[in-house]
């Protein structure tokens, strides 16, 4: 078999897991109704099904990261690998909901594992001057296998049933399983020692909870409340000791001269600030959807994935370019696509058409197809080749931080602005049913009763409100209860002005749904304009995430790399 095959053949094995431990974020969600109604337990408890991997897989990745540098990539990958396949397959048959919750915590850690060596497996079975290429195609598949979660979810749970969004990755698992031994060879950091820095790993894997589970528990504490301040607190106390014993350790799991190099400083916050942007875009188009234009997830899911579309189709190109030319100006540009396109998303109604959604969601992709594969070539380039492993685990580690940080500043920006818009229509509503004219005393009590409980947080939505048929019909029943106990005379006025009544509810109620609805609009649209705003940053990250190229230079020599002094 020829060289060449073999790389193919290798690529895949790493792709293969890459691509279902990255597709593990995102398909869950989707299928998150079904599992509900199987196992029962409410939206808090069914919740962890999603916040479990991810918390596990932000926490460990690091210290992953480390451990394949110092006992074999290979070796490390294979075990992620087997791990996975297996909780993948055990998870299908969850006898129940605290069985799938603890699996997906296991799924979370070998996720954890199998991600941050795809890089460094990657750059060992290639040659150096096919890195950006091959770096291009795989941030393609990091895209591709992020944004078609929720497409891929909702056709299998649609189909089949939700087992099947994690069985489908079993298949993958086992091929990965297969190829691996056979055409990739084993590396490691051949400077890393064997002993494991026990007090570094206890630090920052510390550091990484408290941060991690304090934002996914932001939106049902707040971020001023007790709890949440003190696993901050604990968060930032750890990573100062973690800094602490990295410095004075003999064999540091993270060498601080990578945090000297000023490209790769830059390329990992352009991926904490593109990891939360690219997170946002996806779940507040997705609610937009659903909530406010009425959609099924599965067709929000499908047109989410034109996402996907156009990250994968980008990456693969501008990951080559960006070897050539430099990372700076295409991953600045990236992040202008995507703010752009995250601020236009704002522009939408409930009565956009589809195809105005799927233009906005391919701009995003292209500027996540801009950003993505050239910034995680540059941060391979930027440093020594043995750090490449733990130089990985950082900037993944980062990117899965940013996901869950932008997550939970933008779930309390968009409750705030929905409750902000939803208070000013309720008062404009409650306004109007007092000053309609046609309406009887009673029916506008019981009008204003109903608008003084619809519209807060979520329920700013229309859906919150009874349909004008069901408010209108509610009102003829309540009229024709009083009239029954009226004298005969009195009962046949009041059954006379009962369908004139039940006209004007029905009116009424329909403008006043229509105000609620444009109410909530107009809180998504705020919000899609900050997750645009918080982007921006990134445009100043991407700059400094790769070194400025001389006009005569092609790619950067070996000598004017990060080194570790």
């Amino acid at each position: 078999m020829s060289e060449k095959m073999k790389r193919a053949f290798a690529f895949t094995a790493i792709i293969l897991g890459f691509f279902m431990a990255l597709l593990d974020t995102t398909i869950v969600n989707i299928a998150l109704p079904e599992m509900t109604t199987y196992f029962g337990g409410g939206v808090a408890e069914i919740s962890w099904v999603m916040n479990g991997y991810n918390l596990a897989f932000a926490v460990f990745i690091l210290t992953a990261s480390r451990l394949a540098d110092q006992f074999g990539r290979r070796k490390v990958f294979l075990i992620g690998i087997t791990l996975f396949t297996v909780t993948s397959l055990l998870a299908g048959f969850a006898p129940s909901l605290e069985v799938l919750i603890g699996l997906r915590v296991i799924q979370g850690l070998a996720g954890a594992i199998i991600v941050p060596v795809t890089i460094p497996l990657t750059t060992t079975t290639f040659p150096k001057e096919m890195h950006s290429a091959i770096i291009g195609i795989w941030g393609a598949v990091s895209g591709l296998a992020a944004a078609s979660g929720p497409a891929l979810g909702g056709v299998l749970t649609e189909n089949l049933n939700w087992q099947w969004i994690f069985f489908v990755n079993v298949p993958l698992g086992v091929l990965s399983l297969i190829l691996t031994p056979m055409f990739i060879r084993e590396s490691k950091d051949v400077s890393a020692g064997r002993r494991v820095d026990l007090a570094g790993t206890l630090f920052i894997t510390g550091s990484m909870f408290c941060f991690v589970y304090g934002l996914i528990r932001v939106d049902d504490w707040g971020w001023t409340s007790s709890a949440i301040l003190l696993l901050f607190a604990a968060g930032l106390l750890s990573l100062l000791l973690f800094l602490y014993a990295e410095r004075k350790g003999a064999e540091p799991m993270l060498p601080l001269e990578l945090m000297k190099i000023k490209a790769f400083n830059g390329a990992a916050l352009t991926l904490l600030i593109v990891g939360a942007g690219l997170m946002n875009i996806s779940l507040l188009t997705t609610f937009f959807m659903t909530r406010i234009m009425g959609m099924t997830e599965l067709k929000a899911g499908l047109i989410l994935s034109m996402l996907a579309i156009g990250s994968t189709l980008t990456s693969a190109v501008s990951g080559p370019l960006s070897g050539k030319y430099g990372s700076r100006w295409f991953a600045a540009g990236g992040v202008v696509v995507m703010a752009g396109a995250t601020y236009s998303l704002g522009g939408l109604t409930s009565a956009s058409p589809v195809s105005g959604i799927l233009l906005r969601l391919a701009l995003a992709g292209i500027g996540i197809g801009l950003t993505m594969a050239p910034v995680m070539s540059a941060a391979v380039r930027n440093v020594p080749e043995e750090k490449v492993g733990i130089s990985s685990g950082v900037i993944n580690m980062t990117k899965a931080l940013g996901s869950v940080l932008g997550v939970a500043i933008i779930v309390t920006s968009l409750q705030q602005n929905l409750d902000d818009k939803a208070r000013a229509a309720r008062s404009s509503a409650v306004q109007m049913v007092r000053n309609d004219a046609k309406l009887l005393p009673p029916v506008k009590e019981a009008l204003m009763a109903s608008l003084q409980g619809a519209g807060s947080g979520d329920s700013a939505e229309a859906a919150s409100l009874p349909s004008p048929e069901s408010a209108a019909a509610a009102v003829g029943s309540q009229l024709h209860a009083a009239a029954s106990k009226l004298a005969p005379e009195e009962r046949a006025a009041l059954e006379q002005s009962a369908q004139g009544q039940m006209r004007e509810t029905e009116a009424l109620v329909g403008r006043i749904g229509r105000e609620m609805k444009e109410a909530a609009v107009k809180g998504f649209s705020r919000t899609f304009a900050l997750a645009g705003l918080l982007l921006l940053p990134g445009i100043l990250f991407a700059l400094i995430s790769d070194r400025a190229r001389r006009r005569s230079e092609g790619a950067i020599p070996a000598s004017e790399k990060g080194t570790l002094l």
